[in-house]
């Protein structure tokens, strides 16, 4: 929390002092933004070297979508923070499309090129794709790529409340951007220039709250015009022409009655003749402590599945609920789960959606608890000797009981199970396991394993 607080307080103050220069020059987002707006010139404007022209502030919009951001927040939904922070959404966009772009580009290269005998490059697995977080993540690309294609930073201005909120700061800013009435000849350079659309250089004025201090304005003006000054510095005396001026940049704050409680939707509920491990609750990464603190702190921004060594994280589709879509969660998949002495994920989480954790902790940390269901078990089935479950389960929370014939068969000790998944995980039973992990909404401490527990019969076969 400390140093969430410490990384707000300095934006804050960074842009108290110099404006928004987070956006222009810290923001990943942003600098995507200006990428895609730099390569927009080589094609449909190519020859021109200016493009851009003032474009009145849409406040309403803007004002509103901030507002309601913020009263989603307060009542416990996160659903705006995660769909609309820049941060977040530019790291679902690395690592839920183009990760998974390159890896199939790389794979199908691999494949082409083993075909002529070329061993150069190799196959690489498609671990955390999900098709509707990749939808999501390509579907803000093609907008943000667009808006910013064709009108600059219309996102960071118009959407992103992060923009405006820091916007609101920027207008008492100590340094911005400044006119200087008595050099400007309104030849409209800075503002043809100025991808925030800001300028307004019939007017002679710039809207600070849009203005991210890109000082493209200063490169571009020839006559000295636009300097970057001290705002509070004595000022000249003002003509009336110029008071009139200064009339049109009246600012309107606008953010309504939007008074309407987010229904958190929960995931569909598969019931009937389908397999009940489809309707299990969903697995929250170690140290997210209950689900509700969870589903507001986090932001979806894809690090923990990104540095997750196991693979064994992936983003939400509707697991959490509408609001909690491309969270992560634990997905078991062959020998993929999670390794009781990892806490990378807890340690690389930027907003403390998930509690740092010590290897002890992590530990004892209980995540969700192994289900067995006998009637899908290949000792039950097929009457074979099965202990891959048991073998593979570190806290002896799964082990072998006596069944019939000799035989032994898996038993879940639940006040043991951290929720790891090593047993889910190399269960042979397909296509749903004989046993899987059901979720905890709210993680509690597990009890350490006894060595007087472990079964201690050796099974020579598996049965699979």
């Amino acid at each position: 929390m400390s140093v969430n607080a410490g990384v707000l307080i300095f934006l804050f103050v960074l842009s108290l002092l110099f404006g928004r220069l987070y956006c222009s020059v810290i923001c990943p987002l942003g600098v995507f933004q200006d990428i895609a707006a730099w390569k927009s010139r080589w094609f449909k404007n190519k020859g021109r070297r200016y493009r851009f022209e003032y474009a009145k502030p849409n406040n309403l919009l803007r004002y509103s979508l901030l507002g309601l951001t913020v009263l989603l927040f307060a009542f416990g939904s996160s659903l705006l923070v995660i769909t609309l922070d820049p941060y977040s959404i530019f790291g679902r966009m690395m690592s839920q499309l183009f990760q998974p772009v390159f890896i199939w580009l790389n794979n199908g290269l691999s494949a082409l090129l083993l075909k002529k005998g070329i061993y150069v490059i190799y196959a690489v697995p498609q671990h955390a794709f999900v098709t509707l977080t990749f939808g999501i993540a390509a579907l803000f690309f093609v907008l943000v790529s667009s808006l910013a294609w064709f009108y600059g930073r219309l996102y960071c201005n118009t959407v992103c409340p992060v923009g405006t909120l820091l916007g609101l700061l920027s207008k008492v800013s100590l340094f911005r951007i400044q006119i200087e009435k008595s050099s400007c000849t309104q030849c409209s350079a800075c503002e043809k220039r100025c991808k925030s659309q800001c300028i307004d250089s019939m007017a002679m004025t710039v809207d600070d709250s849009r203005c991210v201090s890109c000082f493209n304005c200063l490169s571009v003006c020839k006559k000295g015009g636009v300097k970057y000054a001290f705002r509070y510095a004595p000022k000249k005396e003002e003509t009336p022409e110029s008071e009139v001026n200064k009339s049109r940049r009246i600012f309107m704050l606008t953010s309504g009655a939007v008074v309407a409680a987010v229904a958190t939707a929960k995931a569909q509920k598969i019931t009937g003749k389908q397999d009940d491990i489809l309707s299990r609750k969903p697995i929250m990464p170690p140290g997210a402590q209950n689900l509700e603190r969870f589903n507001t702190k986090c932001t979806g921004c894809q690090l923990c599945v990104t540095k997750c060594p196991m693979h064994v994280l992936k983003p939400a589709a509707l697991e959490y609920g509408i609001s909690g879509i491309m969270q992560p969660r634990l997905a078991f998949s062959t020998h993929i789960y999670c390794n009781q002495d990892c806490t990378i994920c807890s340690e690389v989480c930027p907003t403390g959606a998930l509690k740092k954790l010590t290897v002890d902790e992590k530990r004892v940390t209980q995540m969700g608890i192994a289900r067995f269901r006998k009637p899908k078990c290949v000792v039950y089935t097929d009457e074979k000797d099965c202990g891959a479950c048991a073998e593979h389960c570190p806290t002896q929370a799964v082990h072998m009981i006596p069944y019939k014939n000799g035989l032994t068969i898996p038993e879940v000790t639940a006040d043991l199970c951290i929720g790891c998944g090593g047993c889910e995980s190399i269960c042979p039973v397909r296509p749903y396991q004989a046993i899987y992990v059901e979720g905890n909404a709210v993680q509690v401490k597990a009890k350490k394993p006894k060595d007087s527990q472990k079964f201690e019969k050796k099974i020579e076969d598996f049965g699979f």
